[in-house]
């Protein structure tokens, strides 16, 4: 999951579609979505408590040296910042689907699919 995916789900911003296919999950975030939740400027101490636990019940994929590489790789072909371009390699190296209010970050990317939980049916 992006960081935004997360904000918005903990923060009942999704249409209910999205909400249930979040729930039926068990959340995979990387290490950079955890810095970025965690570390997030402004946040209160409720927003703060919950992202602490969602980040607590999901599997978090550590800055590995296949998912370093493939990360300079895709920064390398289609140019897009770092943290997005280790989202994207995290899920392309542990073949997961990134879910992600962000297509226009990733769209560039053909090798690795992607689904926005605000568009879901």
């Amino acid at each position: 999951m992006d960081t935004n995916a997360v904000i918005d789900y903990i923060g009942q911003r999704l249409p209910d579609s999205g909400e249930k296919f979040i729930d039926d999950l068990t959340p995979k975030i990387s290490v950079i979505t955890r810095i970025e939740l965690i570390g997030w400027f402004g946040v209160s101490s409720k927003q703060l408590t919950n992202l602490l636990l969602f980040a607590a019940n999901a599997t978090i994929y550590p800055l590995e040296e296949n998912v370093i590489v493939k990360a300079i790789e895709l920064r390398q072909k289609y140019r897009i910042k770092t943290p997005d371009a280790i989202i994207a390699a995290t899920s392309i190296v542990h073949n997961c689907t990134l879910i992600t209010n962000n297509s226009a970050d990733f769209k560039a990317i053909p090798e690795f699919l992607f689904v926005n939980p605000h568009k879901l049916n």
